[in-house]
């Protein structure tokens, strides 16, 4: 999930990719933002990176 999020991938994009519905990505993605104390998607990948918004 999170490697999706880096690579800027849409919620549908993740969906198609990993074979699951639009709402399970929403709620994995909720998640992984939740446990990184992220703001956004974007804030997510900045973090992980190495590098605050």
């Amino acid at each position: 999930m999170l490697d999706g999020i880096l690579r800027g991938w849409s919620n549908a994009q993740l969906a198609t990719r990993l074979r699951i519905s639009v709402p399970t990505v929403k709620t994995h993605v909720s998640n992984v933002l939740m446990k990184l104390g992220a703001r956004s998607r974007s804030h997510a990948a900045a973090l992980v990176r190495g590098r605050e918004i």
